[in-house]
């Protein structure tokens, strides 16, 4: 598929659609803002989950290079109503992460990282519920509108090549960037990157999931 504005607007962070992936934004990164979490009914924490920014500077062999995006580390579901109005009906929750994630949410943190000199993206997010029944109802809601947005003329630039096991969901749909999703326990856990090899978002996610008890 070729290069065009909207699949980058896809898998890129809003704040670089117009300019692409390779845009570097300035300015220090913000401490997150407070989310759903002061009166959780989760048995996990999510800030137990997420990944500091070291180790995702090891991960990524970035180094010094991977920082935090200024004010994309926040507590708190995001939905990009302007992008979204653009998009075909089955596709609009690609950018409405309320959506995504469900409305059952208990606690919720997203960071996104940039690395100006590879032109890369990648981010980490985490989603907790109150019980394991209530995670798997959003996960299997996400696999069906991942589903229905691939099912439209519209899904090679949305979703692209896809593939679902009974804890994961994946969508590749091409400028070298991705989605994953993965449910355990009451966690549904993302990680999208842009410019990173597969190997990258997928040691992310292990290393995630391997603090999710259960």
């Amino acid at each position: 598929m070729p290069v065009s504005a909207r699949p980058l607007a896809v898998w890129c962070v809003a704040a670089m659609v117009a300019a692409g992936c390779s845009h570097t934004v300035s300015g220090s990164a913000l401490r997150a803002a407070p989310g759903l979490d002061d009166e959780s009914l989760s048995p996990v924490d999510v800030e137990t989950l997420m990944l500091d920014q070291s180790q995702m500077q090891a991960i990524t062999g970035a180094g010094d290079d991977l920082t935090i995006i200024p004010s994309m580390d926040g507590k708190i579901p995001v939905d990009i109503d302007e992008l979204a109005k653009t998009a075909p009906p089955h596709c609009q929750w690609i950018f409405e992460e309320t959506q995504t994630f469900g409305q059952d949410v208990e606690e919720f943190h997203k960071t996104t990282f940039q690395d100006p000199p590879l032109g890369g993206l990648i981010s980490e997010g985490a989603a907790a519920y109150r019980d394991p029944a209530t995670a798997r109802r959003a996960f299997d809601g996400l696999v069906a509108m991942v589903d229905g947005c691939g099912s439209t003329p519209f899904g090679p630039m949305f979703v692209g090549d896809w593939d679902a096991t009974p804890d994961s969901v994946q969508m590749r749909p091409g400028n070298g960037c991705g989605r994953d999703y993965r449910v355990k326990n009451v966690v549904l856990v993302e990680v999208t990157s842009c410019a990173f090899p597969d190997s990258v978002p997928d040691i992310v996610m292990t290393n995630i999931l391997v603090k999710v008890p259960g």
